[in-house]
């Protein structure tokens, strides 16, 4: 089932009490409705994620997308704003914690929400997602192709945040994770060392590895796009959602 569904730009209060842009899509019937905050990728707060955000008011969720670097780059483009928020090093963990706690609160205070909350995230949004699903009572999370949480960022992003394997013990919630074969972070090592991680710690977590896949398979406007594993990505997700978050 598709919804009809209207999508605007909003205000928010993220960490520290800071106000700070989002991209807000619901469906337009009543509800209820579960949630998701959608984590943007290290590229932005762009129009590629933001119809992602969209797809998900389309398909019975309650959507919001927080501009991550609204305080480095107010107002600027996309490019612009990822390039002064990668200068000063990323997005601290604790702001973005704080930053995903605002959103979900923001959602859940809206009438048609049904209290029931997931995250997704790409790329630095997936370590991102996996961050908050270990920090926030979450619902459910979805990691994809989430890249330094096994390992260190590589020297070229210049990023000041590191590995987060140690948290998977807070995880509070099921995870989702999609992972490509061909990608080198995270790699295959990377995902199975995760993977047994919250086996042995008795996580509720699903991971599904496309071969002929790198990272970034799910963006649509890049060569690494592929369409077999995003389309088969999007049927989990769906499902997973429709599993922990739907009324």
């Amino acid at each position: 089932m598709t919804y009809d569904l209207k999508a605007e730009t909003v205000t928010i209060t993220g960490y520290g009490g800071d106000e700070i842009e989002a991209y807000l899509a619901q469906p337009l019937d009543k509800g209820p409705y579960g949630g998701v905050v959608v984590i943007h990728h290290m590229p932005g707060y762009d129009e590629p994620t933001k119809e992602i955000t969209r797809r998900f008011a389309a398909r019975g969720y309650i959507a919001l997308m927080p501009n991550l670097y609204s305080r480095e780059a107010p107002g600027a483009a996309p490019d612009d704003a990822a390039a002064a928020a990668r200068a000063q090093g990323g997005v601290p963990d604790e702001r973005l914690v704080g930053d995903v706690k605002g959103a979900g609160e923001r959602i859940n205070s809206l009438p048609s929400a049904n209290g029931k909350l997931g995250t997704i995230g790409y790329c630095s949004g997936g370590r991102q997602s996996f961050l908050s699903a270990c920090s926030l009572p979450l619902d459910a999370a979805v990691a994809c192709y989430p890249g330094m949480v096994v390992k260190p960022p590589p020297p070229q992003y210049n990023l000041k945040v590191g590995p987060i394997l140690h948290l998977a013990k807070d995880l509070h919630c099921p995870l989702l994770g999609l992972f490509g074969e061909e990608d080198q972070n995270p790699s295959p090592d990377d995902v199975a060392t995760l993977d047994k991680e919250l086996a042995q710690l008795g996580k509720t977590h699903e991971f599904h590895s496309y071969p002929g896949a790198g990272h970034a398979f799910f963006a649509v406007d890049r060569p690494a796009y592929r369409p077999e594993a995003a389309v088969d990505g999007w049927h989990r997700v769906d499902a997973f959602y429709g599993r922990y978050l739907a009324s």
